[in-house]
């Protein structure tokens, strides 16, 4: 018998990301952050003037960040232990957009929290790898979290059939970023998160949209 599929994001969703990174914009490069919503390169000020850094600036400091201070990274509270038990009755896979150079890092970081599941690095939309994944599992009851609104609606249009869980687990980011439009249901506690979960396997059924 098919087991459902849960497809997870990481940062942000399993592991603290943002605060850890605006933590080592300030010790490395003297960019004070201050998170003012989902574009973090409008959080970043360079101390004593300068140049506001660009997007291009923040893509390249994400590149410094991984995976070489990827061991600042904190495990998001009640995630362990919900992965644990949906583990039991699904099939879990953790995809993640990092180059595929810091899939072995990110694998060896998950185990260390005591998180133990196949893990896919992407680029770009997670439209097509979540399609692709449930076609690889046979197409069973699907649950797919994401912090990023762009990646539900890039799952709502390849994978319609797929639950769609927009989770923030940072409450200063959470705070000001309002739900994903094409996302099912906004949680940010993985405790709900966990039950929400739960009911769309016990259900059986694929989303209606």
């Amino acid at each position: 018998m098919t087991r459902p599929l849960l497809i997870s994001d990481c940062d942000e969703v399993l592991l603290h990301m943002v605060k850890h990174f605006g933590a080592w914009l300030e010790e490395a490069h003297e960019i004070d952050f201050a998170i003012a919503g989902s574009d973090l390169s409008g959080s970043m000020t360079r101390r004593g003037g300068g140049a506001a850094p660009t997007r291009e600036d923040m893509w390249g400091f994400f590149q410094g960040f991984f995976p070489g201070e990827m061991h600042r990274q904190t495990l998001v509270p009640h995630a362990r232990e919900a992965l644990t038990a949906l583990g039991e009755r699904a099939d879990i896979v953790i995809l993640t957009n990092l180059g595929d150079h810091c899939r072995a890092h990110r694998i060896e970081q998950l185990a260390a929290f005591g998180i133990d599941h196949r893990v896919e690095c992407n680029q770009g939309g997670k439209g097509d790898p979540v399609a692709r994944l449930v076609a690889e599992y046979g197409d069973p009851v699907t649950v797919f979290i994401d912090d990023l609104a762009v990646h539900h609606e890039s799952v709502a249009r390849a994978a319609p059939g797929v639950h769609r869980l927009h989770m923030i687990s940072e409450p200063t980011l959470a705070e000001k970023i309002p739900p994903a439009p094409f996302a099912h249901a906004r949680i940010d506690d993985w405790r709900e998160a966990q039950d929400w979960i739960a009911a769309r396997f016990a259900d059986g059924r694929p989303a209606k949209d």
